[in-house]
């Protein structure tokens, strides 16, 4: 009975073969012997790396002889004018970085794999950066492994392949690379290598996975040198897309400045997060931008007001923008690049634009420098409004949750409204989030109906539909903005979750709005200009 063998397996691009694929300082032996099984074409290196002795023999004083051996061989067949890597060991780390389809093994994966016999996904959550790993005991669907597939990257899938691939394929995993277990023998390689740049093409995965690559990073070196040339260019250029955030959450109850180096020492410290503050520093250093390592190598600096440094991120890692490059649109967040698949984003702005409503009773332009001064400009020129900004509805024990900012009776509902300042991604998301987890609290827990009945003074009628669970939920987004453009005002992880949380709202029977209120100031910080 034949035995069944693991297989790694890279499909070169078309430009490259066994000629060029290989990094110039690779070490690898050519096999010259006549007398192999190496299928008609194929080339073959070797990893023949001298033994020696491993670290902790004499971390430990071990006097007895031991040694590691690092053996490796790499495989280039060429199948229906393209070449085929196959690789055993560490060897795949020769192979340039450019030199391969980056998402050979997913989707190979994804067109052969049984869609009820999954058995392990890697995840990505673009958003937070947050990283997950879920296996299952049996072979499952997608369901089991709760894949919101509107905010989620599905980076690796396990599982066992269809029917029709079962006498060429067992399992099968898929990033980069592809995976496969197979009993074929050496004379068969060739021809199996055939069927997956078959099932490659093939695009069955549209139907059988149909959203799960609405949202794919973007590994293709060459793919990135042209968004990162773009990204250059922006720079240059100063559009309204291209801003600076701090990629983690930071406490903004402590004061902190914001400083920057890499290109020359300075004094110069700000008070907020600006682009404009950046170029500033650069202009004093008498530093051009003229490469993206510039961006890698300068760095961020987020101090207290003692000037001890609490974080440092490049400023590559601090860029957020949006882009359209030859027809496909991009989003650059912590560093990544995302290529977002255009049906998407049309789905996204004909399910998104209905809730962007044109006007509102109460939320007229905004004359304040900050969100809480609007707040209390909106509660005090309007009768029946009520300004709850920092305020706490937390059950006890809980962190502070904020019911709203700004709180007013509207036919049959309460109308929680939420309001921030800029279209910028950190600052939505935070919005959104925090208009559902107000709304959720409100739903679950008794101890914060009281709390928010406290706070509007006990009034009977109110009183009541907070008990009857009468509540709508409103975002009022201050920008300059044209408020004509709807959801495409906002960047494109702030779209998502926006789709996230209306979705909850729709469970819970709530209904939401969003308003986009001028802005009429004229502020320093052109991300809060947006």
């Amino acid at each position: 009975m034949a035995k069944s063998r693991g297989f790694s397996i890279y499909l070169l691009k078309e430009t490259f073969n066994a000629q060029n694929a290989l990094k110039d300082e690779h070490g690898l032996e050519p096999v010259e012997d006549q007398n192999t099984n190496l299928p008609e074409g194929a080339v073959m290196y070797i990893a023949d790396r001298r033994s020696s002795p491993p670290w902790w023999k004499e971390y430990w004083g071990i006097s007895k002889n031991l040694f590691q051996v690092q053996k490796g061989a790499i495989v280039f067949l060429p199948v229906e004018e393209r070449w085929m890597v196959l690789t055993f060991g560490m060897t795949y780390h020769q192979l340039k970085d450019n030199s391969y389809e980056y998402d050979f093994g997913l989707r190979s994966t994804l067109n052969a794999l049984d869609p009820e016999k999954i058995k392990s996904t890697d995840i990505l959550e673009p958003e937070s950066a947050k990283r997950e790993r879920i296996q299952s005991p049996t072979a499952s669907n997608l369901t089991f492994f709760d894949i919101n597939q509107d905010e989620s990257i599905v980076k690796k899938l396990t599982g066992a392949v269809r029917e029709e691939f079962q006498d060429i394929l067992t399992n099968i995993t898929g990033a980069s690379s592809l995976r496969i277990t197979s009993k074929v023998s050496a004379d068969e390689i060739t021809a199996l290598c055939a069927d997956l740049l078959e099932i490659y093409n093939r695009t069955d995965y549209l139907q059988s996975f149909p959203d799960i690559q609405n949202i794919v990073p973007v590994k293709d070196p060459d793919q990135l040198l042209e968004l990162n040339g773009a990204l250059l260019d922006a720079f240059g250029a100063e559009p309204r897309e291209l801003v600076l955030t701090i990629p983690e959450i930071i406490d903004h109850t402590n004061a902190f400045v914001v400083k920057y180096s890499g290109a020359g020492r300075s004094n110069l410290e700000f008070n907020d997060v600006f682009i404009g503050d950046y170029r500033e520093y650069l202009r004093e250093s008498e530093f051009e931008i003229d490469d993206i390592i510039d961006f890698q190598r300068h760095q961020m600096i987020i101090a207290d007001e003692n000037g001890n440094t609490l974080r440092r991120f490049s400023i590559y890692k601090c860029f957020l923008y949006d882009c359209e490059l030859n027809g496909n649109h991009y989003h650059l967040c912590e560093g990544e690049w995302y290529q977002i698949d255009n049906n998407y984003i049309e789905k996204l702005q004909n399910t998104l634009d209905p809730y962007f409503e044109d006007n509102h009773a109460f939320l007229a332009a905004c004359n304040d420098l900050r969100e809480d001064g609007y707040n209390n400009t909106v509660s005090q020129a309007n009768t029946g409004v009520t300004c709850l900004d920092k305020t706490n509805i937390a059950p006890n024990g809980q962190r502070q949750i904020e019911p709203c900012d700004l709180i007013s009776k509207k036919g049959n509902e309460l109308e929680l409204v939420h309001v921030k300042i800029s279209t910028r991604s950190s600052s939505l998301s935070h919005l959104f989030n925090q208009g559902y987890v107000s709304a959720t609290i409100l739903r679950m827990e008794s101890e914060s109906r009281t709390k928010l009945k406290d706070l509007l003074g006990n009034d009977t009628e109110l009183d009541a539909l907070i008990d009857n669970h009468k509540f709508s939920v409103v975002y009022g987004i201050i920008t300059k903005k044209d408020a004509l453009n709807k959801s495409k005002n906002l960047p494109i992880f702030s779209r998502i979750s926006l789709l996230r949380v209306l979705n909850g709202f729709k469970l819970m029977n709530i209904n939401c709005s969003v308003y986009f209120i001028h802005d009429n100031m004229t502020r320093r910080n052109i991300n809060d200009n947006d």
